[in-house]
């Protein structure tokens, strides 16, 4: 389980650490930051995968999405300071875990004649173990291109010259001398991430599918009958009932099968027939659609909900909240979103982000002392 989050240099967020738990529900106004934690998490499983300068340069480079306001931040109503930058151009991302931890330092690159501008550089990797990355608790370090692993002897080099573009828990992780990179690796591609289903006329789910299993949902929820049938043939075919009646009492799922394609379809009272899915509305099939990724086969580490309520009827907020609690029992779940009613139904540990002086904070801190500790490793 992730145990605390830190983000440095980051879009609105110049300095943030928070503590998670099973269930966090990240909330605030529009505008507070919300988005920025969401894509943070979301470079954090791209460095897991090996695309995190890819992810960076599609936006436009580090330029792009670094902290823009000043080294020293204007809490408090203090004046603003530094605004002519001293120290070097840095994105920090970090997580710990009740296990291993992961923290990558990217920066700006050297100056050089290339045509691929936007790709910032990886300046520091650390795999450790604790609450952060301080000296005492690292296990595999990567300063610039030169990677070594902590011995019961001390420090061992175990690589040099590698590419500022390479991640080491890319390059590196099946190395026998350091298996904590396989582990920092499988830890941030366990995590998965739902902002992108569809629910408009022509999306995916609306369409019949093919029949094959499906552990988990696509992203966009093309494979949502199949995702719900492995579900029912992995033995939670009473918690998907549980489901269907909490929503629509009354109701039930069913998911034909014609000429080795499937589809879902909605047997409703009062109705002489199933509606299908083209006919379902967009809360209804959003509805399906996070039951499915709550429901999967396959219990994944971490799943991230961004703004889950959207096209939902405020009457099925409660049974999405009863799903969203449920699925924390067995999956630790963070929800982002703005919506006070369902942050007040899921319960949990509640981040309520605002921003003061442009810096996006959480509510009620007094300032970084006042927030979990963090240690980043200097360069």
């Amino acid at each position: 389980m992730i145990t605390r989050l830190a983000i440095e240099g980051y879009r609105s967020i110049r300095s943030l650490v928070v503590d998670l738990e099973p269930l966090t529900v990240v909330t605030g106004a529009n505008g507070s930051g919300k988005s920025s934690l969401y894509r943070a998490l979301r470079l954090l499983a791209d460095c897991g995968e090996g695309r995190v300068i890819g992810s960076l340069a599609a936006v436009g480079g580090l330029d792009a999405v670094r902290w823009a306001g000043p080294e020293r931040g204007t809490r408090g109503g203090q004046a603003t300071e530094g605004t002519v930058r001293r120290g070097p151009v840095a994105l920090r991302l970090g997580v710990a875990t009740d296990g291993l931890g992961y923290a990558i330092d990217l920066g700006l690159p050297v100056a050089q004649c290339s045509a691929f501008d936007l790709d910032p550089e990886i300046k520091q990797e650390h795999v450790f173990a604790g609450a952060d990355p301080r000296p005492a608790g690292v296990l595999v370090e990567r300063r610039r291109g030169v990677v070594r692993v902590s011995t019961d002897g001390g420090w061992a080099e175990l690589a040099r010259g590698m590419h500022p573009w390479a991640s080491v828990l890319d390059e590196y992780a099946g190395h026998a001398e350091a298996a904590e990179l396989a582990g920092a690796r499988r830890m941030l591609r366990g995590w998965r991430f739902h902002d992108a289903l569809r629910t408009d006329p022509s999306a995916p789910a609306r369409r019949p599918q093919v029949a094959t299993r499906a552990s988990r949902l696509d992203d966009d929820g093309a494979n949502l009958a199949a995702a719900l049938q492995t579900a029912i043939e992995a033995g939670w075919d009473r918690e998907l009932e549980r489901a269907i009646e909490d929503a629509f009492p009354g109701s039930r799922l069913q998911l034909p099968v014609v000429d080795g394609r499937m589809q879902v379809a909605l047997q409703q009272p009062g109705m002489l027939r199933p509606l299908t899915a083209p006919e379902l509305s967009d809360g209804t099939l959003q509805y399906l659609l996070l039951t499915a990724a709550l429901l999967s086969a396959e219990k994944p580490q971490l799943i991230v909900l961004n703004e889950p309520e959207r096209s939902l009827h405020a009457d099925l907020v409660p049974a999405l909240a009863e799903r969203i609690r449920r699925a924390a029992e067995a999956t630790q779940v963070v929800v982002v979103t703005h919506q006070t009613v369902l942050a007040d139904a899921l319960g949990g540990l509640r981040v309520e982000l605002e921003k003061q002086g442009g810096e996006t904070i959480v509510a009620g801190r007094e300032g970084l002392l006042d927030q979990p500790s963090w240690h980043w490793p200097k360069r």
